[in-house]
């Protein structure tokens, strides 16, 4: 029986353009490629560690 693991949408609705490197590392480790995308992540601690680093570049949708 296949388990049903936890998922969260997050977008990137902000540019990194002006944000340190470190941001943008986080935004390309999340798998953004560009502006207004909507991307599925598996819900673990890490990954809500690294939307929490930059909340002000993405959001999460419910």
């Amino acid at each position: 029986m296949a388990e049903i693991k936890a998922t969260i949408k997050i977008q990137y609705f902000r540019s990194m353009i002006q944000a340190p490197v470190k941001h943008k590392k986080v935004v390309k480790g999340l798998g953004f490629t560009r502006l207004n995308q909507v991307v599925e992540r598996e819900d673990t601690p890490s990954i809500r560690g690294m939307v929490k680093t930059i909340p002000h570049l993405v959001r999460i949708i419910g």
